[in-house]
């Protein structure tokens, strides 16, 4: 960790930016939407859960749901 909270910031933007660009691109507007709002409430869910269970649990299980409703909303055979 670098202690540099504008950096991390930074990073998660850029992230959340090309998730959204690859949402638009094969789910439309409304998987975008949703999926932006849950990569935006994961990220503020996952400070309270690590206090709960760690870290990196909570990293971990932020991460499967997310992956979870992508796989469901844009990931799916035939889309």
């Amino acid at each position: 960790a670098t202690g540099v909270r504008p950096l991390g910031g930074a990073v998660l933007a850029a992230a959340g930016a090309a998730a959204a660009h690859s949402w638009w691109h094969r789910g439309g507007p409304a998987a975008t939407a949703a999926l932006g709002g849950l990569y935006v409430l994961g990220f503020g869910l996952s400070h309270p859960l690590a206090k709960r269970i760690g870290a990196w649990p909570s990293v971990l299980a932020v991460t499967a749901v997310n992956a979870a409703a992508n796989a469901v909303l844009v990931d799916r055979p035939g889309r």
